[in-house]
């Protein structure tokens, strides 16, 4: 008994010495307690824009009740009213023709449009409930073509999430491995342009993101998954080396802080696997409260998953996307610019 007491006393202040095993046992759920908490304690309280296609008298009937659901703007063109919803601008496009209401939703957007259905069933109960017999239907039919499935939805996150691992961690844990074994140093030392090592590095990089991403659509792309590309799906390159880049330059930072590849895999892994839920790869943000929306937009890999959903989901041309694509250059940039500064030769 004494033995035990003894080795239990050890184990346990070796435990509490150990500032890692403290952090991931501790901190690090209490990090996501935090982040669901933050992201489901006002869960639905932002207003959902909606377009009214000409004249809805039973939307109208209810406007003063609904205003602190809905944002309603008003529109006379159906076909641009349904772009907008496929486009994501809007949640959802409504026109009544005579006793019916009809509802064009996107498929994209499913938490949010249900949301708006459940809503307008309801405004259809009540002007039910006041005629005898009751006569009010309504309709809800999506943008999309009805064959498209989950699959679409699901891979671009995560694939942005895969690409950002990827990259981050095998950055990060090479940079360290190299610099503890003294393979910088002899680099820096060997007649090999700087230049030359850093492009090889990227080039390889870039190739395994280029890799995971035939392998993610191929997988999707399955009679079993049901993948179906758009047209322009071919834009997703260009927006996975951007991003493949970005996350190579956090896994710099990382790897520049660090002084193991432990510790250089647990920074990338608090960098990126909160931002994964923060920028929506896992879930989606249509719902959470407004400032959380607003947060998000401050990452790089909320813009990686915005550009690819545009491009292989929604069939958004490739203009479209080049404003995603340049912020996400843009963050690569200015981390570039920190990992520059905090990079280290050797360990010491």
């Amino acid at each position: 008994m004494t033995a035990f007491t003894s080795l239990s006393r050890a184990m346990l202040l070796g435990w509490f010495r150990d500032r890692s095993a403290l952090f991931f046992s501790i901190l690090f759920p209490l990090m996501f307690l935090v982040l669901f908490g933050g992201i489901f304690s006002d869960m639905g309280t932002s207003k959902m824009a909606v377009i009214q296609v000409g004249k809805v008298p039973l939307l109208e009937q209810s406007a003063a009740g609904l205003g602190d659901v809905l944002e309603i703007q008003k529109s006379d063109d159906p076909a641009a009213a349904r772009e907008k919803v496929r486009e994501g601008d809007v949640v959802a496009a409504i026109s009544q023709q005579g006793d019916t209401l009809q509802v064009s939703y996107s498929a994209a957007d499913q938490v949010r449009s249900g949301t708006v259905q459940g809503v307008l069933r309801q405004v259809v109960t009540q002007a039910n409930a006041v005629g005898v017999p009751q006569r009010f239907t309504m309709t809800a039919q999506q943008v999309e073509d009805d064959s498209l499935k989950a699959i679409q939805y699901v891979t671009p996150g995560l694939l942005s999430w895969a690409i950002a691992m990827g990259a981050a961690f095998g950055a990060a844990a090479t940079l360290v491995t190299w610099r503890e074994k003294r393979i910088l140093r002899r680099l820096r030392l060997a007649p090999v342009a700087l230049g030359s090592v850093v492009g090889a590095r990227v080039g390889v990089s870039v190739a395994i993101a280029l890799i995971q991403t035939a392998i993610f659509l191929v997988v999707a792309s399955l009679p079993f998954f049901g993948l179906q590309l758009s047209a322009y799906w071919w834009m997703a390159i260009p927006l996975v080396v951007a991003g493949t880049l970005t996350f190579m330059a956090i896994g710099l930072v990382a790897g520049g802080l660090a002084k193991s590849a432990e510790a250089a895999s647990g920074i990338a892994n608090l960098i990126v696997l909160p931002m994964a839920f923060l920028s929506g790869s896992f879930i989606p943000l249509d719902a959470a409260p407004g400032w959380l929306q607003t947060l998000s937009n401050v990452f790089p890999l909320k813009h990686l998953n915005q550009g690819l959903l545009d491009v292989m989901v929604r069939g958004q041309g490739p203009l479209s996307v080049l404003p995603e694509l340049g912020i996400v250059l843009a963050f690569g940039l200015v981390i570039g610019l920190i990992a520059m500064k905090v990079f280290r030769w050797d360990s010491v």
